[in-house]
């Protein structure tokens, strides 16, 4: 399989502070990946360094384009990595609470519409039938993640699990082919955590991403994930399938516990 994400020796620093030292990654095409690590390993700021939010130190982070093109990320801005087809969520909801649900995909198109403030003072017709498109597709991807019958009501109104799935939506109104999931099942309860793991693959098959995912709930990380990357202290320790993340011993006792060895 073909990458679509390549990061290479990857490092960022913080004034003297480490926080990331020469992490290699590679998602492949249609893959769902993992990074797991304890709190404080960097997994967050390893997200933050590939999507635009830092720019790394040292190293290099690739995407692979549709249309074959490798394109270097460091140094561009969100916005532009977003349109180029690379999108995530974050570890803590950041919806827009007074908007409606469809409202909230919407706002996810707003990097594939070209009405600019003319157009949209004006309302002219072309601008009515992109609004009228993106409505359309708002809409469809909201039925993908289940929460189609809500359209209209208010995003804070939401249950914890449907707003998190509204991020998801939100995201994949962006039409990447890279997603990034910064700990999605966070305070999920059991059931939703497995509508959450069934969503992804749904979106996975259904859309060809390739899915990288920070996540904490060793049971969906492990059921979930073609294979799994481990950091500890901004370092990689580990990488392989879930088969042999759970038997390499670095791992059990820097992230499962010496007591997961039994």
């Amino acid at each position: 399989m073909k990458p679509v994400l390549e990061v290479t020796s990857l490092s960022q620093n913080f004034g003297g502070l480490r926080a990331l030292n020469d992490v290699d990654l590679t998602v492949r095409e249609g893959e769902i990946v993992a990074l797991i690590g304890p709190n404080g390993a960097g997994k967050t700021t390893f997200f933050n360094c590939i999507t635009g939010i830092y720019t790394p130190t040292e190293g290099d982070v690739f995407l692979h384009m549709p249309d074959g093109e490798k394109a270097r990320l460091n140094g561009r801005k969100p916005h532009k990595i977003t349109a180029m087809g690379m999108a995530r969520t974050f570890q803590n909801i950041r919806l827009f609470p007074e908007m409606t649900v469809l409202e909230n995909v919407m706002i996810g198109r707003h990097c594939r519409t070209r009405a600019g403030i003319l157009g949209a003072l004006l309302r002219d017709r072309g601008t009515r039938r992109e609004e009228q498109a993106s409505v359309e597709r708002s809409y469809e991807l909201l039925r993908s993640v289940h929460l189609h019958t809500l359209y209209n009501e208010t995003a804070k109104n939401l249950p914890y699990g449907a707003q998190r799935r509204l991020e998801i939506a939100r995201a994949m109104a962006t039409e990447p082919h890279m997603l990034l999931l910064d700990e999605p099942a966070a305070g999920m309860n059991p059931h939703e955590t497995r509508e959450l793991e069934d969503l992804v693959r749904e979106i996975r098959d259904s859309r060809k991403l390739s899915v990288l995912l920070i996540e904490h709930d060793m049971g969906m990380v492990m059921s979930l994930s073609d294979r799994i990357y481990v950091m500890e202290y901004g370092s990689r320790i580990a990488a392989g399938t879930p088969e042999e993340i759970r038997a390499n011993p670095q791992v059990i006792k820097a992230y499962l516990g010496e007591e997961a060895h039994a």
